[in-house]
């Protein structure tokens, strides 16, 4: 099967198929499509993509670095177990991390980049109203990383996307169970006016009270091992 045929989401010629495939595990994992303590097999997995098993195994054992993933066989995967202890640790993270991340990226913030992320944060209430979980995930995903991102720092961004990884196939189960409470605990436009202000400790404040909000969900869901 060449690149040109894949299937696999985003593809093009000018990436590494074993880059093609990693970015399609990484976004199914972040939006929750592969879900907790899901089996897979490296060979359903190639069939599915259209790939040969190589460059699934390569993005499978990058992913297993990043915590996303664990080998259970030579060829079979599985999402690992979300402890009480592994999340609190990854929560501790997310809140060191995010926060700062988007105040610093403040300065770079431009009036075209608010109405961006204004508008995925409507499509993420589309998504909700109608019951669409992968699309407000996704858009969840690209609202954060859209904001974190408007001043490049790739080693920190590096390092969110590795916990997001990590929470996104429980948060998908959670958001599945409450989605009718996203709409009361939803920072995202607290996040905007602070961004419109240029105020630095509210955007902080809102932030963090963002993440704090999905990480109750969780808690209240009980999904742990």
């Amino acid at each position: 099967m060449t690149i040109a045929n894949a299937k696999i989401e985003g593809k093009s010629t000018d990436v590494p198929l074993r880059t093609m495939v990693y970015r399609t595990l990484r976004d199914r994992l972040v939006t929750g499509t592969i879900k907790p303590d899901q089996v897979m097999s490296s060979r359903s997995l190639a069939r599915e993509l259209g790939v040969s098993p190589m460059p699934v195994r390569e993005a499978i054992s990058r992913l297993a670095a990043e915590r996303a993933l664990e080998v259970k066989s030579q060829s079979s995967v599985i999402v690992p177990a979300m402890t009480p202890r592994r999340f609190e640790d990854l929560l501790f993270s997310r809140l060191q991390l995010e926060p700062a991340a988007a105040v610093r990226a403040l300065p770079a913030v431009t009036d075209e980049l608010i109405e961006d992320l204004f508008e995925i944060d409507q499509r993420m209430n589309r998504g909700l109203d109608s019951g669409d979980v992968a699309s407000y995930m996704s858009g969840n995903h690209e609202f954060h990383f859209k904001l974190y991102g408007a001043l490049p720092a790739p080693t920190l961004m590096q390092l969110i996307e590795t916990l997001w990884l990590q929470f996104g196939p429980l948060m998908r189960l959670v958001f599945e169970l409450y989605a009718d409470d996203q709409h009361e605990e939803d920072k995202h436009p607290i996040i905007l006016q602070a961004l419109r202000d240029r105020d630095a400790k509210r955007l902080h404040d809102a932030v963090e009270a963002d993440i704090r909000d999905g990480m109750n969900l969780v808690r209240a869901s009980k999904n742990f091992s």
